[in-house]
């Protein structure tokens, strides 16, 4: 597989980033199907993952409706991480490469990132908070174009409230909450922005390498808002990754009590 994602798996296969993966374990491989429904909304959101669990470390992959048969990961626990990095479909081997780099680099023991902790409280309210949080690594100046991959209503709103302008990217919904159309081409919406935020499922739909490109080509700040494939958006920070909000699983929409997650910038 080419490309900046691929290029860094062939690194991890070759023991480049600590201990070889045919050493490392996936002790569970499972797969969590979760809708949610914020209050005063009306669109329902459908989430499917795929996680691996390798000793102290989760890995994680947004998976499309119909994308990945949860039968293929049934069958997966007790295989090395290697054999998933090398074999598996492309979510799962997403989900193993999360679990290796976590593993590596624990975000609980890293000390560069920003720990932020998201207060208990109701999912809207803990949306709010994490939202908030994520719009707070943008650096830009009002009446600025922010493009959203992947929307998140919460997270549009926060964006208008640092005062920018959202651009809503995505390949299924087709209007915000509010009724404002959404792309479904992130190179229209990318090619018009002054920053860009782009969500983790790029890295689980392989659409990620082609973003960062763009915005590497373009020379416009890239913030990855990140609960899946948190650990592989990392090892891209200042390599086009200009920050990062990684929220390790469990997430914050699976628990009422306190959470953390960990803000990073390039050059932090």
């Amino acid at each position: 597989m080419n490309g900046p994602v691929g290029t860094l798996i062939d690194q991890v296969l070759d023991g480049r980033h600590g201990e070889p993966p045919s050493t490392q374990t996936a002790t569970s491989v499972f797969w969590l199907v979760h809708g949610t429904r914020l209050a005063g909304g009306e669109v329902t959101y459908r989430n499917h993952y795929v996680l691996v669990r390798s000793g102290r470390a989760f890995g994680a992959a947004a998976v499309g409706a119909g994308v990945l048969d949860p039968a293929a990961c049934q069958d997966a626990s007790g295989s090395s991480l290697s054999e998933l990095l090398r074999d598996a479909p492309y979510p799962l081997r997403i989900a193993a490469l999360d679990a290796y780099l976590a593993r590596a680099r624990p975000f609980r023991d890293d000390p560069i990132p920003e720990p932020v902790t998201l207060p208990d409280g109701t999912p809207e309210e803990r949306a709010v908070a994490r939202d908030a949080a994520v719009a707070g690594l943008l650096d830009v100046r009002a009446g600025a174009r922010v493009a959203l991959i992947g929307v998140v209503n919460p997270l549009v709103a926060a964006i208008r409230e640092r005062g920018a302008q959202c651009l809503p990217c995505d390949l299924d919904l087709r209007t915000t909450q509010w009724g404002e159309p959404v792309s479904d081409s992130a190179e229209e919406v990318i090619d018009a922005a002054d920053a860009v935020v782009a969500t983790g499922m790029t890295l689980s739909n392989g659409t990620f390498d082609a973003i960062l490109a763009r915005c590497r080509d373009r020379g416009i700040p890239l913030t990855v808002y990140a609960q899946t494939g948190a650990a592989v958006a990392r090892a891209f920070l200042g390599d086009g990754v200009a920050a990062l909000s990684a929220e390790p699983f469990p997430f914050s929409q699976f628990s009422a009590e306190p959470t953390r997650l960990y803000r990073y910038r390039a050059g932090s």
